[in-house]
């Protein structure tokens, strides 16, 4: 026997030779309430904090500044933000700290500090100077697969789109596209983008997004895939049209496969005709993939349907981010206030005073049912019902926020029970 327990023995000792430097040992981190560090706001951090949120970890950000995305996680209250560099200090008392900067030197001061603290560390731009790895993950429902590698990048993200292919995610990796693919990535629930559009999400070579879409998406791109934070926060920061259309016209004449990911639909409210249409003039080929939009699904998920037998036989989806009298708005709330079906507003917290002063005065009953959806399909999905005339006092004193849909008409009153939302 004691020949037999030394021939395991050798076995094991040349295994853990062998593995040498590349070996891992596969873990599940339990996050939930506990700090995590990130270093860096820019589009790495972009894409690791979603995933880092939805673990429920409490994600503090140091960086001199924020892309619009990180700084709408911050303005929500789910992360907070030093707007400063690095010091070591800032370790202390973290679970986990992912560097997300390209600085060789700053990041390994990050490093050192949690190395000191025997805190594991994510590097972004040195996997052999890490003490932790982010692997390439799928999530369908509650199953999270998690691949880890030697340093072939690809190879784990091809076994782990084999898997996801298995769950019914998405297939394996999208044969070759040209052009630009306009894709709706849903109104906020990673799982509500169309199949289409997680397939050539994958194929990508330069991916093109806004702030509203799904966090977790942008987690699954490939490491080498360019990500280009177009994020249009409400009445702030904004990247300018033209530069957008000039990005998508650039990187597909350049010969890679652009998809410009946006929240929702592509071509409500979105500017994918826009779009478009400066693909088309430069002569570059143009997929449309729609999207779920929130002007019918946050209702949906709040259980009010948009038309109702008996209740509504026409619903309007109207903006709301010029006010009632400004002269480039192109709504008539006139007849907006005679119609008897439901009316959606989408991107009107901010002018909804006017507009509901508006729509009174025009005609529509101050009594008329209202519901406010803030980021509908989400976790972080709440419902305020009220009525037209007192719908802005109340979302005043709720602190409801953007973005929120706005839904009036009897149709509210309809309330259909226990609808589940889709994000649980």
């Amino acid at each position: 026997m004691s020949g037999r327990v030394g021939d395991v023995s050798e076995s094991v000792g040349e295994v853990s030779e062998s593995v040498g430097e590349a070996g891992v040992y596969p873990l599940g981190l339990k996050l939930a309430g506990r700090r995590v560090l990130v270093v860096g706001g820019g589009a790495v951090a972009t894409r690791r904090v979603p995933a880092l949120l939805t673990a429920g970890a409490v994600v503090e950000i140091v960086s001199p500044e924020l892309t619009p995305a990180l700084r709408g996680q911050v303005d929500a209250g789910r992360a907070s933000w030093s707007a400063r560099r690095f010091e070591p200090a800032d370790v202390d008392g973290a679970w986990l700290v992912h560097v997300a900067i390209d600085d060789p030197a700053a990041a390994a001061q990050v490093s050192t500090a949690a190395e000191e603290r025997r805190v594991f560390c994510v590097r972004a731009d040195d996997r052999d100077a890490a003490t932790a790895w982010t692997p390439a993950v799928t999530r369908h429902g509650q199953v999270t697969v998690a691949v880890t590698d030697g340093g072939d990048r690809r190879r784990a993200m091809a076994v782990r789109d084999l898997v996801a292919h298995a769950l019914e995610i998405s297939p394996p990796a999208a044969p070759e596209h040209q052009g630009v693919a306009l894709v709706g990535a849903g109104p906020g629930d990673p799982e509500l983008i169309t199949v289409k559009g997680r397939r050539l999400l994958a194929a990508a070579d330069v991916v093109v997004a806004d702030r509203l879409v799904p966090g977790l998406l942008l987690g699954e791109l490939r490491p080498e895939v360019e990500f280009v934070d177009a994020a249009k926060i409400p009445y702030g920061p904004a990247a300018a049209q033209g530069e957008i259309n000039r990005i998508l016209v650039e990187r597909a004449l350049e010969g890679k496969f652009v998809v410009r990911l946006k929240g929702g639909d592509p071509f409500v409210f979105g500017r994918g005709g826009e779009e478009a249409i400066a693909c088309a003039e430069a002569g570059v080929p143009v997929l449309v993939v729609p999207g779920v939009t929130s002007s019918i699904a946050a209702p949906a998920l709040a259980g009010i349907p948009v038309t109702h037998r008996g209740v509504a036989h026409e619903f309007t989806v109207v903006s709301g981010h010029l006010p009632p009298g400004h002269p480039d708005s192109l709504v008539d709330w006139a007849a907006l206030a005679r119609l008897r079906g439901t009316l959606v507003v989408l991107m009107g917290l901010k002018n909804l005073g006017k507009i509901t002063e508006r729509l009174i005065a025009e005609g529509r009953p101050s009594e008329t049912p209202a519901v406010v959806v803030q980021e509908g399909s989400t976790s972080h999905q709440r419902s305020l019902r009220s009525t037209l005339g007192e719908v802005t006092a109340a979302v005043a004193e709720s602190g409801v926020r953007p973005p929120a849909v706005v839904v009036i008409g009897d149709v509210v009153t309809v309330g259909v029970q226990n609808v589940v939302n889709a994000a649980v």
